[in-house]
């Protein structure tokens, strides 16, 4: 007796809807059932979504932010933004909160990921020459590397503050602050935590 599957056509909705990051074989496949159960104008919206957005949005060739072609870059069109004051992130993603937070009023650079040599990824893979360029401008006065706090995190912060040392030595080059979350206790706070609490504590 043959063994009973999935029509072809589903399972090439659960093997594409796999691909996605943090979707397993078997979230891949409730995903797929659920979207069977919707409707077909639903299903057409959907497609139509994937496709504009595939189509309509790449990497900002300044910023390497999320630019429509239609609309241009946000941040870049943005003239109230103080040039003078450049945030380094990894991701267009990293943008997001860090603008929902109201506190930053500067310009970004996306790095498009950082150095993590486990997975092939060097300085040559990254938008760092971009960067270079920008800040050969002679506009920017202060960098901040808002880059994660993990190993690859600091590999790249590192990699980037020694560049600058060497290539803008008159540059102002800064790091996010790193320490206790708010509404946070000691009693829950591991050991490096505290290390940088303690090593980038100000005066009040």
């Amino acid at each position: 007796m043959a063994r009973i599957d999935f029509p072809e056509e589903v399972k090439r909705l659960i093997q594409n809807l796999k691909r996605l990051p943090g979707v397993g074989p078997k979230s891949a496949e409730r995903i797929a059932v659920w979207l069977l159960g919707q409707s077909s104008e639903f299903s057409e919206e959907l497609a139509t979504a994937i496709k504009e957005s595939g189509e309509g949005i790449r990497a900002c060739g300044i910023c390497g932010f999320f630019e429509s072609k239609a609309t241009g870059c946000a941040l870049c069109a943005d003239g109230g933004r103080d040039s003078a004051v450049l945030c380094v992130v990894e991701q267009p993603t990293d943008v997001l909160p860090l603008e929902r937070t109201g506190a930053f009023k500067g310009a970004y650079h996306c790095l498009g990921g950082r150095i993590a040599p486990l997975e092939n990824i060097g300085p040559e893979d990254l938008r760092i020459d971009a960067l270079v360029a920008r800040l050969s401008e002679g506009e920017v006065s202060e960098l901040i590397l808002a880059v994660g706090s993990d190993v690859e995190g600091e590999a790249t912060a590192n990699y980037l503050a020694e560049l600058m040392r060497r290539s803008f030595p008159e540059l102002e080059v800064s790091r996010l602050a790193q320490g206790l979350p708010a509404g946070g206790g000691l009693e829950n706070a591991d050991e490096l935590t505290l290390y940088r609490a303690l090593d980038g504590r100000r005066r009040v």
